[in-house]
């Protein structure tokens, strides 16, 4: 099944959305029809600029939701939380959809509303996913007082383009379960699920600002398509370390644009995200407790075992054997 529409300012997504399934819209939320999946998308309004939709359902076949920008500027910024059992697919464009992650599918991403993208939600499968939209003048209003950051400046500024992924820490992932379990009969939900929500965006407002200070890019929907491209390769193969200049070529950018859209897209250099990557599956791996030390440091590459034991400790505090006993 695939859902599509045009991000206009006034657009309702939960209305559309039960308009395209035909089912009635009952407080705020649309239940999934039985031949569909079960489960439920719900929203909540904090104000005419500031609401949240919780998708939280499993499907019998696979969903599509193809968000096209309206064009012009938008003073609309969309975060979504990711926190779900398998991958999803995400694309920017018209292209086909590129997997953002492989071992940890939880992820947030932030978005100004002129960005074109596509989501698959894939079938038999728990989804749990949570979208906030905010208006440019709330947001200046939460963040007023802060000092400035490159990041919030490109968040608050009016008509920019951005794209932001941050990962999903064990707080917010504890938060984001919170606000989806909170009982509705209770007289206080609104008002709880409306806190919660802010303490989320301090969450990942305080993960972004410990990025490097440097002057923001601008980007459009294509050098975002090419970043997750790219972000796929790097996950496609971590026993081989990329090499910058063939990654730019498959990404049809300079190699100084791509260093600068995929650090300031995803918080850290190329090669510093591969390696990231790389120590998280051997933690995964290792915590799987087939494979012996060796085996997984040769698996991910590595032809040192000293050198890929040092590494582990610098990023776990542990070395492997002592992580895979923990």
């Amino acid at each position: 099944m695939t859902f599509r529409f045009v991000a206009t300012p006034d657009f309702d997504f939960l209305t559309q959305f039960a308009q395209h399934l035909q089912v009635p819209v009952h407080d705020g939320q649309v239940s999934l029809p039985e031949h569909l999946g079960r489960g439920y998308v719900r929203k909540l309004q904090f104000g005419v600029d500031f609401k949240l939709t919780v998708h939280r359902y499993e499907l019998r076949e696979d969903l599509v939701i193809q968000r096209q920008a309206a064009g012009g500027g938008s003073e609309q910024i969309t975060i979504f939380f990711y926190n779900n059992e398998q991958p999803l697919d995400i694309a920017f464009a018209n292209h086909p959809q590129v997997r953002f992650s492989q071992r940890d599918e939880s992820a947030v991403q932030l978005t100004s509303n002129d960005l074109s993208s596509t989501i698959r939600f894939p079938a038999r499968q728990a989804v749990h996913y949570l979208v906030v939209a905010l208006k440019t003048p709330r947001l200046k209003a939460l963040l007023a007082g802060n000092e400035p950051h490159p990041v919030l400046s490109a968040l608050t500024a009016d008509g920019g383009s951005f794209l932001f992924f941050e990962s999903l820490s064990a707080e917010a992932k504890l938060l984001l379960k919170n606000i989806t379990e909170v009982n509705q009969h209770d007289g206080l939900s609104h008002f709880y699920v409306q806190v919660k929500v802010q303490e989320l965006l301090y969450l990942v407002f305080r993960k972004l600002l410990l990025r490097e200070s440097a002057p923001h890019q601008p980007i459009n929907s294509a050098d975002a398509e090419r970043l997750l491209q790219v972000h796929e390769q790097l996950l496609t193969d971590l026993s081989t370390p990329p090499v910058l200049r063939e990654l730019a070529q498959q990404a049809a950018m300079s190699e100084t644009k791509l260093k600068q859209l995929f650090k300031q897209t995803f918080g850290s250099s190329v090669y510093t995200y591969f390696q990231q990557a790389r120590m998280k599956e051997a933690a995964f791996l290792l915590k799987q407790g087939q494979r012996s030390v060796a085996e997984v440091g040769y698996a991910l590459g590595f032809s040192n075992l000293s050198h890929f034991s040092r590494l582990f400790e610098k990023h776990y505090g542990l070395n492997p054997k002592r992580y895979a006993q923990s």
